[in-house]
């Protein structure tokens, strides 16, 4: 009677193993499909940036100056702080 769990510990430890087995090529197959994916994208990005390289730039785009209503910036003035702050005082602004 004790040999039969004994016998029971061996056919766990076998099937424990076997398990490992199984689950170690699983995981180097999928850790080779991984690689080999990668390596398949990484040769269709550097081909895909050769062909950007040699092809040649089109020219940027510029954008049209809009008449009267147009929501762009508004450019500052030419001039300097110091003189646009004399001018307010002047006109009696900071009073």
């Amino acid at each position: 009677m004790a040999d039969e769990p004994n016998k029971m510990r061996a056919e766990i430890r076998a099937r424990q193993a076997e398990d490992g087995k199984k689950a170690m090529a699983e995981y180097e197959a999928s850790a080779a499909a991984t690689r080999a994916k990668t390596e398949k994208l990484r040769a269709l990005r550097l081909a895909r940036e050769a062909a950007e390289a040699a092809a040649p730039k089109p020219p940027a785009k510029t954008k049209a100056k809009a008449g009267g209503k147009s929501k762009a910036k508004k450019k500052a003035p030419d001039g300097k702080l110091s003189d646009w702050l004399e001018d307010q005082a002047e006109s009696g602004r900071n009073t």
